[in-house]
């Protein structure tokens, strides 16, 4: 019986290292690890967020990859190693939902890290001390604190904010150490937009020129691979904070990096595994089974942000509305070249009081009469979230810094949700009454 388990398990490890090398070519041929197949099935996105990848279970034959926390993986013996040794390193579970994200996005390697901060810190490991950034303006807070107040100092990076649409601009911050450029689009929380076909023929072509390797590195964040795919226009990588659409459900944190380019894919293997800011199994686990209704949720998350949008261009307290989905925003050409929808986050600045009540009164006040809509960090949820920019995701910003890029004490991000969007409105309707905020 012993020796019928041990003939079984060790079949089992050479049927793993065989897939192993399998995989080897993939998309990403020089790349070990986390890599896609070659043959795709479809390139919607809404099948490849249930089919894409390699989700299979080699031991049962599962529907969905299962949770596996072992740390450590057996050897046969010497130089017998199977697919994972050490789960820093690689883990069945994380494996699984790297690949599929990979897929989701046109690229051929993902790792998946402990949070979108945790992402965004392993892009910049690529850098060398010293390197130049240029960073479109009004990025997240989040963000902006990583570069200032640690990146700086750490690394001794040196950090340029531009608007990535002015390509003129953009090029004249460009030097010799510039390493890499950091797009948001949308941006957080007031949704501008940057043209990446542009900025990449732009900025590849001046690298080009001056005997440069400049990474484009775009924050997909608020859009997801559903609403567009920056590889495809041409970036070298792509940032998620999977907690928020790709999770979908408030219940996980992540991030990932993905890349369709096997130069960076075995730099950010050899980084993720040395760093070892990864996703655990369990946080991997509820990110894939997440991603699987994707397409559906923001199907019906963006049809509602519109309709909210539509409604809020309306109102009498309402100062200014940021949607790029609406004819009226300025960028609602790019938009609809660019992105499939406006998609599900509205921000809007409200009014303050005509009778001396301060702004952030006025934002109780506000707050106080929702029934639905709940006040929260994040985003991306299935519930319908407003953020409060200068007290939750730009508080790092003074408010100075704040007014600079355009966000004031009664600036909301509104993340929409799936419920039925008339209760949406009624119930932003009723909040935004005049005796609410007289």
């Amino acid at each position: 019986m012993f020796r019928r388990s041990v003939l079984g398990y060790r079949f089992s490890l050479a049927w793993s290292a065989r897939l192993s090398k399998r995989q080897g070519s993939s998309l990403c041929e020089a790349v070990e690890g986390t890599v896609v197949k070659h043959v795709r099935r479809s390139e919607k996105i809404a099948t490849l967020a249930i089919h894409g990848g390699d989700q299979h279970d080699p031991g049962h034959g599962a529907i969905f990859p299962p949770i596996t926390t072992a740390t450590s993986f057996v050897q046969a013996n010497l130089g017998e190693e199977g697919r994972f040794g050490y789960s820093r390193c690689g883990n069945p579970t994380r494996s699984a939902y790297e690949s599929a994200l990979a897929d989701l996005e046109g690229g051929c390697f993902c790792t998946a890290t402990a949070s979108g901060m945790a992402a965004t810190a392993l892009a910049l490991e690529m850098l060398t001390p010293g390197s130049h950034v240029v960073v479109m303006q009004a990025v997240y807070g989040g963000t902006h604190r990583l570069f200032e107040k640690v990146r700086r100092r750490s690394m001794g990076l040196d950090f340029t904010y531009v608007d990535l649409n002015d390509a003129d601009k953009v090029c004249a911050s460009l030097r010799p150490s510039t390493c890499m450029i950091w797009v948001e689009s949308p941006t957080n929380p007031l949704l501008r937009l940057v043209d990446i076909p542009n900025l990449v023929k732009s900025v590849k072509t001046y690298a080009s020129a001056q005997g440069q390797d400049i990474l484009i590195c775009v924050d997909n964040t608020f859009a997801t691979a559903w609403n567009q795919q920056p590889l495809k226009l041409g970036a070298d990588i792509v940032m998620l904070s999977t907690s928020k659409y790709v999770g979908g459900h408030s219940d996980m944190t992540g991030g990932a990096l993905i890349t369709s380019k096997p130069a960076i894919a075995e730099k950010l293997r050899f980084l993720s595994s040395a760093v070892g800011s990864i996703a655990s199994p369990f946080e991997s686990y509820l990110a894939l089974r997440g991603m699987k209704t994707l397409a559906v949720r923001m199907e019906r998350q963006c049809s509602n942000a519109q309709q909210v949008a539509e409604m809020l261009e309306q109102h009498p307290r309402v100062a200014e509305l940021h949607y790029p989905g609406l004819t009226s925003h300025p960028e609602h050409e790019l938009c609809r070249r660019q992105m499939k929808t406006g998609g599900a986050v509205v921000a809007v600045r409200l009014r303050g009081s005509s009778t001396g009540l301060s702004d952030l009164d006025c934002m109780k006040r506000f707050f106080a009469r929702l029934h639905y809509w709940v006040l929260a960090e994040s985003l991306g949820g299935v519930e319908s979230m407003i953020n409060h920019s200068a007290t939750m995701s730009h508080a790092s910003l003074s408010k100075e810094q704040r007014a600079e890029v355009g966000i004031y004490d009664t600036t909301l991000r509104l993340s929409v949700g799936l419920e039925d969007v008339d209760d949406l409105i009624q119930d932003l309707g009723n909040a935004l009454e005049e005796r609410s905020c007289p």
